[in-house]
């Protein structure tokens, strides 16, 4: 017997085992009204009633609808009930500009857009067959009154979520996700990472990353509480760490940066110590972070690697048993690894240095675009433009970026795309973007201008150029001026020698 794996097998389940309990606890401050506190019942029911609603609105198997939105109980429902339909959701990031969420919307062909109460000024100009806000509009389209039509012909392969990744190039690309993907991505990371009824999971990770790394089905499918948290703050993770008997959380170093420099200032016993659990992706954080989040908070440190194209979850590095002994500094160094290939894929490094993978979590190529899928999976292999090396314990470290990719508190940030709107200033005559370590976001985007002969421009000038051409975490956040730029013989910029003076005391070229 096969029986297709689709998302709907984690909301059946929460209704079904764990109906009664407290499933969703929305943000409590948000300009929609919240939810409060919501049974996985009512989770499940309400999810049902927008299915009816799309259905009312003509929204075929399928079509996609788009929603742009802060962390909140609805795009979590939504996450869990629209792919349950057999439609698509293309959860998108709040932080693009309305330029380019116009594009994703477009190009992934939504006929339904949802939008946050807080965007809705500055998205007016983005249009869609059907839009609707998050807020009362949401709530007034649900239809209870009528049970929804059941998905025809339940397909694993059915795209179940378009996720829009910035890559090499300015135009971001549609990952599409399979229902077989999220599947296989849920329960391997609910194993790996041993959640159980018994955990509650705060989501400091945004929900539209990766559709929250998948973790909001593993924790509906096992019945763990979910609280959550619209914007990061140190200080309010604690408190809600607190309030709430947290147990489980996941995001970039960032975040856990900010919770340690709020820890300083935590007036009595740090919350969560011995109890809370942390997955950190993004970017490898340096070992002398994660000894503090074990020392100075008492919180385990979880790490793994992965992409949006891998659902995402390729490696765990998880604590060992062989591990307890160790000294907080061999301990660290170890877990700074990006771990073991996870249960069911395999991982191997190509002749040039490139990390590769093989596994039900790759993605089923990229929405639309069929050249750069048939380059991403080119032989058979997922190419994630990282280069790395794997020892023969067989844990992945990853040394180097093969891709032109900024990772900026834990979001992609295309170097291209960048440049472009620097070059755009009418005194720049050559313009190299790269990261650079930093210590809060893990790598600073840092713009490296040659300026038009007789032309003058500062930093502030360059910067307040970009920003009304780029989202705010793609801004440059420093600006340096130089007589040339290093090229080959060809005039290619060679990009890795103008990171080198700012990588000289860091073993890897990523941060």
């Amino acid at each position: 017997m096969r029986v297709p794996l689709t998302t709907r097998d984690f909301l059946d389940r929460a209704e079904l085992v764990y109906g009664d309990r407290l499933g969703i606890v929305d943000e409590p401050v948000q300009p929609a009204p919240s939810l409060g506190e919501v049974s996985y019942r009512e989770v499940a029911r309400r999810g049902r009633a927008m299915q009816a609603a799309l259905d009312e609105l003509g929204i075929a198997e399928g079509e996609r609808i788009a929603v742009v939105s802060h962390n909140s109980a609805r795009l979590l429902e939504m996450l869990l009930a629209v792919p349950s339909s057999g439609r698509v959701v293309v959860p998108v990031n709040f932080r693009l500009s309305p330029d380019e969420v116009s594009y994703i919307v477009g190009h992934s062909g939504a006929r339904v857009l949802f939008v946050d109460p807080d965007l809705e000024t500055s998205l007016k100009g983005v249009e869609a067959e059907h839009r609707f806000g998050t807020g009362q509009e949401y709530e007034q389209l649900l239809r209870y009154d009528v049970e929804p039509r059941p998905w025809s012909e339940p397909d694993e392969g059915a795209t179940a979520t378009i996720n829009y990744t910035s890559g090499t190039t300015a135009r971001p690309k549609g990952v599409q996700m399979t229902h077989r993907n999220l599947w296989v991505n849920a329960v391997t990371f609910g194993m790996h990472m041993q959640v159980s009824d018994r955990d509650v999971y705060l989501h400091t990770l945004p929900m539209f990353h990766c559709n929250g790394w998948g973790l909001p089905y593993t924790m509906a499918g096992l019945g763990a509480r979910q609280v959550v948290l619209r914007k990061v703050d140190g200080a309010e993770i604690l408190r809600r760490v607190e309030q709430h008997g947290v147990t489980v959380m996941a995001g970039a170093p960032a975040v856990w940066n900010a919770v340690l420099e709020a820890a300083a200032d935590w007036d009595g016993e740090i919350p969560g110590r011995d109890r809370v659990r942390i997955i950190v992706a993004g970017a490898p954080p340096p070992s002398k972070t994660i000894a503090r989040v074990e020392a100075e908070l008492g919180w385990e440190f979880n790490q793994i690697y992965g992409l949006t194209e891998t659902a995402p979850l390729l490696t765990i590095n998880r604590p060992r048993a062989e591990y307890d002994d160790l000294d907080p500094e061999e301990r660290a160094k170890r877990l700074s690894r990006a771990g073991v290939p996870a249960l069911g894929t395999r991982m191997t490094v190509s002749e040039s240095g490139e990390v590769l993978a093989q596994g039900n979590t790759v993605l089923a190529g990229y929405w639309e675009n069929p050249d750069a899928s048939a380059e991403a999976l080119e032989g058979g292999w997922f190419h994630t433009g990282d280069g790395g090396n794997i020892d023969d314990g067989g844990y992945v470290t990853i040394s180097d970026r093969k891709k032109d990719v900024i990772i900026t508190g834990g979001e992609n940030v295309s170097s291209i795309e960048v440049e472009d709107a620097v070059f755009s200033h009418p005194a720049v005559a050559e313009v190299a973007v790269i990261g650079v370590p930093d210590d809060k976001w893990g790598e600073m985007v840092t713009a490296l201008v040659v300026l038009t002969e007789g032309e003058q421009a500062t930093e502030a000038d360059i910067i307040a150029h970009c920003r009304a051409r780029l989202a705010g975490y793609k801004l440059p956040k420093r600006v340096e001026f130089r007589d040339g730029l290093a090229r080959t013989a060809t005039g290619k910029i060679q990009k890795f020698k103008l990171r080198e003076s700012f990588w000289t005391d860091s073993e890897r070229q990523v941060n």
